[in-house]
């Protein structure tokens, strides 16, 4: 029996990807650095934002820690002030969770964004009470794909790792389900491709969000 869905952020719920390349560029060029194109960023994100930084970074950068979180709390502060400039749902996604609102699913955000910019983020894109738990990258623990952030959430919902959908759009997300006992749903939708989603275990795919609804019933119906 399936009681909650937890759902990645970018590239599952909401596409991101322009929001996050503008202000990772912004910051480059203020340095000095090349800037990339916005489909570049598809590579970049999925292991939180020091892992984004030190993508972004020319290569005789990428190993001064220091420095890569020097930038990166630049970009917080600028991505602060900008991250729903044009970041919008997914077309379909709010009529997902209406329906599993409706179906009585409890909903849950897991994302390796960043807690302060996902705490920022996600009140302008959703209504309030739409996710039972909100939980971003935080200080001391580990992020996905260990299961720990997943485990978070399930306490807080009280709910089993089996009566819980894992969503995400990343390799990183269908390992994540796998470490958590969740049950993997990769998303056609987002920054990664089906390939990615099938070699890291997802157990099924989801071509549109209607789709994850469907799957919740077939398997609350067997």
């Amino acid at each position: 029996m399936i009681k909650a869905a937890l759902f990645d952020l970018d590239g599952t719920l909401v596409n991101t990807l322009f929001d996050l390349a503008a202000s990772v560029n912004y910051v480059l060029n203020k340095h000095g650095h090349p800037t990339h194109e916005v489909e570049a960023f598809k590579r970049f994100v999925g292991n939180g934002n020091e892992v984004m930084m030190r993508r972004a970074l020319p290569i005789e950068k990428q190993g001064d820690r220091e420095y890569v979180l020097k930038l990166r709390e630049e970009f917080y502060e600028y991505y602060k002030e900008h991250c729903a400039d044009l970041s919008l749902p997914y077309d379909g996604i709010k009529e997902l969770i209406a329906t599993l609102k409706d179906e009585g699913i409890m909903m849950a955000v897991v994302t390796n964004k960043a807690q302060s910019m996902t705490d920022v983020l996600v009140p302008k894109l959703f209504t309030e009470g739409t996710f039972r738990v909100v939980v971003g990258q935080r200080d001391g623990v580990p992020t996905k794909p260990e299961p720990h952030m997943p485990f978070l959430a399930m306490t807080e919902m009280e709910v089993n790792p089996d009566e819980c959908l894992f969503i995400g759009d990343s390799g990183v997300d269908m390992e994540t389900a796998f470490n958590s006992g969740n049950i993997s749903v990769g998303v056609l939708w987002g920054f990664r491709d089906r390939e990615e989603l099938l070699k890291s275990g997802a157990r099924y795919i989801a071509s549109n969000p209607n789709d994850i609804a469907e799957l919740i019933r077939n398997i609350n119906q067997c």
